[in-house]
């Protein structure tokens, strides 16, 4: 059914002033979508269910801002809703568009709902880069550090959608150590048992079992008899 008057008439503080088509700020439970539109009247807004199937986007705290400054709140907005999706009749045809949705751990996907270029600011003390920790698509992007967070950014998004995983620094750290704890334990098992194979060859040795001396033995005793 799609978000209910009082979830899209929500009260929010946005940051408008952006550059790019599309800007996401991620903050751990949540995250704000501002999107600049061009000559546009509607916008649907939807995300894929575990079977890939459109549903609608469960946004929140919609609010437009003209190109003149002022801002208003969901009840400027027409809406429809479906079972695919949620479509707001823009108050103008410019200006910028902002909501909230809720953010599920550490990480974010979103349709590309805009054309043009995109920028993801990650939250303070969090980063990607490692790639066993972090995801980032699409290709294309340059992360920069500005006061504190991680803002990765995209000229032009040629995708039809946006995902980003991040990781908390401190989670760089603990894998680090456990990397590395591994490798420590790696390598004092395959010493040990290499150290476990000497010593039995050894005691072969010492005993005479040792099967290829035993071969170079029998070599040295000459043919068999009637064959020399």
């Amino acid at each position: 059914a799609g978000p209910a008057d009082e979830q899209l008439q929500e009260d929010a503080d946005y940051d408008w002033n952006t550059s790019a088509n599309g800007t996401l700020r991620l903050g751990g439970d949540s995250y704000t979508a501002v999107y600049e539109v061009h000559n546009t009247s509607q916008l649907n807004f939807y995300q894929r269910d575990m079977f890939n199937n459109r549903e609608p986007l469960p946004i929140r705290a919609v609010q437009f801002r003209y190109p003149n400054g002022t801002v208003v709140n969901a009840t400027a907005f027409d809406r429809s809703t479906n079972d695919e999706r949620i479509r707001l009749q823009l108050p103008n045809r410019t200006g910028k568009l902002a909501y909230t949705v809720e953010q599920n751990g550490k990480a974010v996907q979103t349709a590309t709902f805009v054309d043009g270029s995109y920028e993801v600011v990650l939250p303070s003390k969090t980063n990607v880069g490692v790639p066993i920790l972090s995801n980032v698509a699409p290709g294309g992007h340059e992360t920069e550090q500005i006061d504190g967070q991680v803002h990765i950014t995209w000229e032009d998004v040629d995708s039809d959608k946006l995902a980003v995983e991040y990781y908390l620094e401190r989670d760089l750290w603990l894998f680090s150590g456990l990397f590395t704890l591994l490798v420590v334990v790696g390598v004092g098992g395959g010493l040990y048992y290499w150290r476990q194979i000497r010593s039995l060859q050894t005691r072969r040795e010492e005993v005479g079992l040792d099967v290829e001396d035993e071969d170079d033995d029998i070599d040295d005793q000459g043919p068999p008899p009637g064959m020399g």
